[in-house]
């Protein structure tokens, strides 16, 4: 059975403000999940509160898993293989709404993002592929980074 190359480039990679959670992605975030997957058990979510960098340093995840972890950059710990739903688990952690962490991740205030989601969303015009001018494209407003290392950050 051959391997799927995770570094390789697929015709989905050119969907603005998107990352598509493939095979790839699932083991270069295996250990990244299976940590936020951890933040479901009180007693974990404690340890992680009380020494972040400590208990990120008992899984098996890159160091710029965990950097983007402690940075709480949403957008580069999706492009290092966390899967969206198991994130979730970290702004629960510290007491946000998955809108508020959605928010932040275009570049959006929580109440931005909730009126944009409530008018329908945006519009699909303009952002089929990367480079036609709409509102997710990387650098506009509300759009991913251009640069994956740039992220959100917010607590």
């Amino acid at each position: 059975m051959a391997t799927e190359d995770p570094t390789a480039d697929r015709d989905y990679d050119d969907i603005p403000g998107t990352t598509v959670f493939d095979m790839g992605r699932s083991r270069e975030g295996y250990w990244l999940n299976q940590f936020c997957m951890s933040l479901m058990k009180a007693d974990n979510r404690e340890r992680f509160k009380a020494d972040e960098r400590a208990y990120l340093d008992e899984w098996a995840m890159s160091e710029a898993q965990k950097d983007a972890v402690v940075e709480r950059d949403l957008n580069r710990c999706i492009a290092l293989g966390g899967n969206i739903y198991f994130l979730a688990k970290i702004g629960a952690t510290d007491g946000h709404s998955f809108q508020k962490m959605a928010g932040s991740m275009t570049g959006m205030s929580e109440y931005d993002y909730k009126a944009m989601m409530l008018g329908g969303g945006r519009s699909i015009e303009g952002n089929r592929h990367l480079g036609e001018d709409g509102d997710a494209q990387p650098g506009s407003r509300g759009g991913a980074p251009s640069d994956p290392a740039a992220g959100v950050g917010s607590r």
